[in-house]
């Protein structure tokens, strides 16, 4: 994604929905001291742990700024790339945020998204949103609406950037895996790092939460590798240049 966006040493960069914001730092790595990485996230508890990660890697390069993707107001050309890692399919208005990062960026510049595809193609994630789903009796996003594999069919993020005015669109499939130690481990992913599955259960009272994550352990447990847990998951990256 870092790559798609054009990167580069001494580049000011944008990071759209940084959440806990491990690609923040690495962007910060690449733009190097003479650079700048803004990290901007809805939630100022994930900002608060951007701040104290970029302290302890002595990334003086990095600065943070509360607020919605959709409510950007960035000075035109302030940007020279932008990244969104794992957060353009769960804006509320996607088309208008893209619209707001393609104003901030330079003529020229790149703004890169990674989203994931689709559920059946990412089985590890889709399988503990369906147990949820259908334990809080919450009906799945309907097409068009935020959620995790709401842009993951093929041609649909390429066309939201395109469709904001970016050109010289470049889209790539990527797959990963992902694995941890054990089950108590991955739940404890989904449970804390992952903040559309705990949507899910927020209006749950507590032991009815217990039993929601006690059914998506059990869940999990079909993916079982050797003494840990995990499988492999897919995404699409899609990079687009403002014209003007």
């Amino acid at each position: 994604m870092i790559e798609a966006a054009g990167v580069t040493e001494g580049m000011r960069v944008l990071d759209v929905a940084c959440g806990a914001g491990s690609q923040t730092l690495q962007a910060a790595e690449h733009v190097g001291g003479e650079g700048h990485v803004v990290a901007t996230d809805i939630s100022a508890t994930m900002l608060e742990y951007v701040r104290r990660s970029a302290a302890e890697a002595g990334a003086e390069n990095v600065s943070t700024l509360e607020g919605a993707a959709e409510e950007l107001d960035l000075a035109g050309g302030s940007f020279d790339a932008a990244i969104c890692r794992l957060g353009a399919m769960l804006f509320s208005a996607p088309g208008q945020a893209v619209a707001a990062v393609g104003r901030a960026l330079r003529t020229g510049g790149r703004f890169a998204a990674l989203v994931f595809t689709t559920p059946e193609n990412n089985p590890f994630m889709s399988v503990p949103m369906g147990l949820l789903l259908r334990r809080t009796e919450t009906p799945p996003p309907a097409p068009g609406t935020p959620g995790l594999f709401a842009l993951g069919r093929d041609g649909v993020v390429d066309s939201l950037l395109s469709g904001a005015g970016l050109t010289q669109m470049q889209t790539t499939k990527v797959r990963a895996p992902i694995r941890f130690d054990s089950l108590d481990d991955a739940v404890i992913f989904f449970q804390e790092a992952a903040g559309a599955y705990r949507s899910v259960v927020a209006t749950l009272n507590e032991p009815e939460q217990t039993r929601a994550w006690d059914v998506v352990r059990e869940g999990l447990s079909q993916f079982r590798d050797g003494d840990g847990v995990g499988g492999e998951l897919e995404f699409v990256i899609a990079s687009g240049a403002r014209a003007t």
